[in-house]
């Protein structure tokens, strides 16, 4: 006797097996994968083959430029047409576009830090705190123990591993809520950065220091080009590696994760350190455009993180937080604060803009996942029924 067998389905580690009543065939929901197109609404009979709209070239290029895959470039085009045509004599100027590339490359930064622990499942509300801290910490090495600018930027990147890992521990072994567990944290970090800097700015570092943030190749400046490779690397790491793989399904679903043999707890405290590192170099970075360590600045990059992140989620990926949805987000965000500031907004407009930006980011966000799993039970649904005559071998 054959087995009935689905060459279509996919098959998951983590999956519940559950033998089929009534001879019907195992059905495995994959969140991923699409459902398949509406035949004008009649259901399937059981047996009958369900038609299938083949995916042609013009299709996937259709798709990819679709207002719901790339919103936010339109947006972005949306925005430069407005702002340009309010206030061509600002808005238009090189100068401008070359200091937003280079100042939001920080923001960038901070960004990818909250966004590798959030694909693993975990919120990281202490980036703020800790882009701070590492600016603080960078400043008081060099200007209080007079350590060489490379001593000083590498013993800084070690302690913001430090930090990821405690963080990571706390959630992990504590089973600390991770949206209170660094919240927690983040007081923490901002008390310290209280205590080494004396509410003060740090100063008279050395001019070295400051090259690091204004040294630039062919025109591109340092931090933009190490913003370029973090973003390149998280992605090849998120998309092309089996870690990447792990890191998605631990966020996506934990418990399914663990019965699939994955350590979601190691995931979660590397992802921490990873961004702790990133967020550390944000901080270095950031003190070294001002050759000072002010403990104002840090603090203040948490929201427009949050929001490119949720706001890149859309994009791309629908739904899956991704590396290049947020580089983008990032900047069609800083392009919206920019036009109202150069038309003469207050300047808690940032605020502003980028806390509603969040909200409905994250709103997005919420409704792309559940397009995604309705879309998939309903093609279980279909499948489950007879939408395909299985084949059977002898």
């Amino acid at each position: 006797m054959g087995v009935a067998r689905d060459d279509h389905s996919t098959h998951h580690s983590g999956d519940d097996a559950r033998p089929p009543r009534d001879g019907a065939r195992m059905t495995t929901i994959d969140p991923n994968r699409e459902a398949p197109a509406d035949s004008g609404g009649a259901a399937p009979q059981k047996g009958a083959a369900v038609p299938r709209v083949a995916v042609t070239p013009t299709n996937r290029v259709l798709r990819a430029l679709s207002f719901r895959n790339i919103s936010a470039i339109y947006i972005f085009i949306a925005l430069f047409i407005i702002f340009a045509i309010l206030t061509p004599d600002t808005f238009l100027q090189p100068g401008v576009w070359r200091t937003l590339l280079d100042a939001q490359a920080i923001t960038v930064l901070t960004a990818c830090a909250v966004l590798l622990p959030l694909i693993t499942g975990a919120f990281n509300l202490a980036i703020g705190a800790e882009v701070g801290l590492a600016g603080i910490l960078v400043a008081m090495f060099m200007s209080s123990l007079g350590l060489p600018v490379p001593v000083a930027m590498l013993l800084t990147l070690a302690a913001g591993a430090l930090v990821g890992a405690i963080s990571g521990l706390i959630i992990t072994k504590g089973k600390i809520d991770s949206f209170i567990a660094t919240l927690g944290i983040s007081s923490i970090l901002t008390a310290a950065i209280a205590w080494f800097s004396g509410g003060q700015q740090i100063l008279g570092l050395p001019t070295e220091f400051r090259i690091v943030s204004l040294s630039n190749v062919a025109g591109i400046t340092t931090p933009v080009i190490i913003m370029l490779v973090v973003a390149f690397a998280i992605w090849y790491v998120t998309e092309r590696t089996p870690l990447g793989r792990r890191m998605y399904a631990s966020g996506f679903n934990k418990d399914a994760a663990r019965l699939a043999g994955i350590d979601v707890a190691r995931l979660q405290i590397g992802a921490l350190v990873a961004g702790g590192v990133v967020a550390a170099l944000a901080g270095i970075l950031l003190s070294s455009r001002i050759n000072a360590g002010d403990p104002t600045l840090g603090p203040s990059m948490l929201l427009p993180a949050l929001s490119a992140v949720f706001l890149g989620s859309t994009q791309f990926r629908g739904g899956r937080f991704n590396v290049w949805g947020t580089v983008i987000a990032v900047y069609v965000l800083a392009v919206g604060v920019k036009g109202l500031q150069l038309m003469g907004a207050p300047g808690w407009i940032n605020d502003l803009f980028n806390g509603v930006a969040l909200l409905l980011a994250v709103g997005l966000s919420r409704m792309e996942r559940t397009a995604r799993r309705t879309g998939a039970i309903r093609r279980a649904t279909t499948f489950g029924r007879g939408g395909r005559e299985p084949r059977s071998t002898e």
